[in-house]
């Protein structure tokens, strides 16, 4: 009986652990801002999540082709530097984000040959896939 209740309090307490975050899994951030990007990168691995954090470099024109997204290009703490497509049909837009704000992210890794794509930033509607986000201060973006 002991047992049976402990794997119960056990199983429990991962459960809501897991939940955190609206139901999405958010894992913190790897050391070295990125580690997870650069391990995919280097593998040329896509549909990959990652989690970390990097320095806006540039802020680019919104994609309003199909789904709008919000395109900006983050420097991770190695120098690696990575395309975020944040989807602003499902998400709201990171506001009066600026070169130089530091970002959080969780999401999608996509390989190419020039640093990789972040995207699915955001929640599925549909349940299908595991949640996103940015993250800038304190506020998250999802």
């Amino acid at each position: 009986m002991k047992k049976v209740l402990l794997l119960l309090i056990v199983g429990v307490a991962c459960y809501t652990l897991l939940e955190q975050q609206d139901g999405s899994f958010a894992p913190t951030v790897g050391p070295g801002g990125g580690s997870e990007v650069e391990r995919a990168f280097s593998g040329r691995q896509s549909d990959i999540q990652v989690a970390g954090q990097g320095v806006v470099v540039k802020v680019l024109p919104d994609d309003t082709q199909g789904s709008r997204h919000q395109k900006f290009i983050l420097e991770l703490s190695s120098g690696h530097s990575l395309l975020v497509a944040h989807n602003i049909d499902l998400a709201p837009r990171v506001d009066s984000l600026r070169v130089g704000d530091t970002i959080e992210f969780y999401g999608e890794y996509e390989w190419n040959a020039r640093g990789g794509v972040l995207h699915w930033t955001h929640h599925d509607p549909g349940g299908r896939h595991v949640d996103g986000w940015l993250k800038r201060q304190d506020r998250i973006f999802k």
